[in-house]
């Protein structure tokens, strides 16, 4: 039914892909957005938009009717903000908000970070040179593109920070170290998009490049659906599905 360019697809994807989507009113698509629908910028808001990827999600949105969602670290205004005018789905800060609806607003799943715990996370991040904290509401994300060499220490001070709030927990992701609520992940986002009508019965195929993306993959899994995983900084190239986000662009416009 689609028209797919393997040769963007390393040999192991090749295999899972076969027929996966023969039939799109099986299927929902949910896909990350740093790393995996953009590449990776030296700062958050400097990613960039590919020209044509809003139109392919568009269309892909209307293939699937409607059943495509982003899952991503970002909050749910970051994703318009990038995809203007189009709205999808979304399960932002680690499902910890969300939009039911293209039309509707932002649902908020959890409370916001309490001020003592973002000033502790900030005290840290003054100290490192090179460390970005943003603000997302439910969650900070502490960002080291800048200063890779500031990882293991960044992440040591930051776990003694978060040993004082049993809630909070620290993720890693790509050159960045997420605090969000203990209870909540990229898994329960997608967990809570599957009981949209748009989403429920079908079979879920989560798209993602890190360690924030598998809780979103394995309770794909677990629904009968798949987890595909793009090659970078935690995927190896042998064990991933797409070389690159490039790739992924390029198999979700065959899609299309």
């Amino acid at each position: 039914m689609y028209s797919i360019d393997m040769q963007d697809i390393p040999a192991t994807g090749m295999t899972r892909l076969d027929g996966l989507l023969a039939n799109p009113d099986d299927w929902a698509l949910f896909i990350d957005i740093d790393g995996t629908l953009l590449d990776m910028a030296p700062t958050p808001d400097a990613v960039r938009v590919p020209p044509g990827l809003v139109q392919t999600l568009t269309r892909l949105s209307a293939t699937f009717n409607g059943a495509v969602a982003l899952i991503t670290g970002r909050r749910v205004a970051d994703a318009d903000r990038f995809f203007t005018p189009l709205k999808l789905t979304v399960s932002g800060v680690h499902g910890t908000e969300a939009r039911c609806s293209r039309d509707g607003g932002t649902t908020m799943l959890a409370d916001p970070v309490p001020a003592a715990l973002s000033g502790a996370v900030r005290n840290v991040a003054r100290a490192l040179p090179g460390i970005l904290v943003e603000e997302k509401g439910a969650g900070l994300a502490v960002h080291y593109r800048n200063a890779p060499e500031a990882r293991a220490t960044l992440e040591l001070q930051l776990r003694q920070v978060i040993r004082g709030w049993d809630s909070f927990a620290l993720r890693r992701g790509r050159k960045v170290l997420d605090v969000v609520p203990k209870t909540h992940s990229k898994g329960t986002g997608l967990g809570w998009l599957m009981q949209l009508p748009a989403f429920k019965g079908r079979r879920p195929v989560m798209i993602g490049d890190d360690h924030g993306d598998e809780p979103a993959m394995e309770v794909a899994e677990n629904l009968g659906g798949v987890g595909l995983k793009v090659a970078g900084e935690h995927f190896s190239p042998d064990g991933a599905d797409f070389a690159s986000s490039a790739s992924v662009r390029a198999w979700l416009a065959g899609l299309s």
